[in-house]
């Protein structure tokens, strides 16, 4: 009998209408090697927090959400849920049984070449494309988001990019262009409004917030940067 796998899992959200196609049950794995300044999960940071169960306890209570049975799923969320590698594939690898479409949403900090290949889609949160400012946001190297996308391009496996956009610090014309050049070969592209709805858990674990004073982003900045990004997706497209 196979022994059963463990892991970490800081919550449960059973309609999920963000993380992938149609309806979806998310589930954040706890844990983290990312130091994000707008992390707006922070109390899912540490490793080993949260509720200790196994991936069999986790697919059980994913298939009793059947809202997600017409066109959706579950996605792995986090935290970062490629920090545990092996209880994320179980889950996944449990899920494909199922024939449960399953989603992986990672900022590729932890590269696993057969997380990604177990996984029916990735939707990856590429935080900055300078890998100097990708550094100071995100305390941590660009390196494997980096291989982490280039295998999903290469292995043809489907993917979404992600992007928050920051005042100041990922709005500019720079970076957009280069998210742009990136995710050609993305079944979507998504852009997302930095905000502060997160603050507040920072405050509870009495953590001083980083971005402290950075107002949130605004209808007509996003609206600029959607434009843009475009623009630039379409220039690549045609070259």
């Amino acid at each position: 009998m196979k022994e059963e796998v463990y892991g970490y899992v800081h919550s449960f959200e059973p309609v999920g209408t963000h993380d992938g196609p149609g309806l979806r049950t998310v589930v954040f794995l706890s844990g983290c090697p990312m130091r994000c300044k707008y992390c707006h999960n922070p109390d899912a940071l540490a490793f080993g927090g949260g509720e200790r169960t196994s991936a069999e306890k986790v697919v059980e209570r994913c298939l009793k959400d059947r809202a997600f049975t017409s066109g959706g799923g579950v996605t792995l969320s986090g935290g970062e849920p490629l920090a545990q590698g092996e209880f994320a594939k179980e889950i996944l690898r449990l899920l494909k049984r199922k024939r449960v479409h399953t989603a992986l949403d990672t900022a590729g900090s932890v590269y696993d070449e057969e997380a990604l290949t177990l996984a029916k889609l990735v939707i990856l949160d590429i935080k900055h494309t300078d890998k100097d400012e990708f550094q100071k946001l995100c305390g941590h190297k660009i390196d494997n988001t980096l291989k982490t996308l280039e295998f999903l391009k290469r292995k043809k496996i489907p993917f979404w990019i992600r992007q928050v956009i920051v005042p100041n610090i990922t709005d500019d014309s720079k970076n957009l262009k280069e998210l742009a050049r990136l995710s050609l070969g993305a079944q979507k592209v998504e852009l997302l409004p930095y905000h502060t709805m997160g603050v507040h858990k920072w405050e509870k674990l009495n953590m001083p917030y980083p971005l402290s004073g950075v107002k949130a982003a605004d209808k007509d900045l996003m609206e600029r940067c959607n434009a843009e990004l475009k623009e630039y997706i379409n220039e690549f497209e045609r070259a």
